[in-house]
């Protein structure tokens, strides 16, 4: 479907449902960013994760049990 003709079909809706379309597409938008943003943060950081053992000290504990104090 077309730009064109989807924004005529959505113009033929009740404005509750036009606003309902826009806001569950603007949602949708900000998720793929979000979405995009922590996937360039993650690959930026993946060599730094490789290669500093630093940063990775605390793996170590990953599958140990884990039992909190009250």
């Amino acid at each position: 479907m077309k730009t064109t003709e989807l924004i005529k079909e959505i113009q033929k809706l009740p404005v509750k449902k036009r606003i309902y379309v826009l806001e569950r597409s603007m949602y949708l938008i900000r998720k793929q960013q979000d979405e995009d943003q922590m996937n360039k943060a993650a690959e930026k950081l993946l060599d730094d994760y490789l290669t500093d053992k630093e940063l990775t000290a605390f793996t170590n504990l990953d599958f140990e049990d884990f039992y909190e104090t009250r």
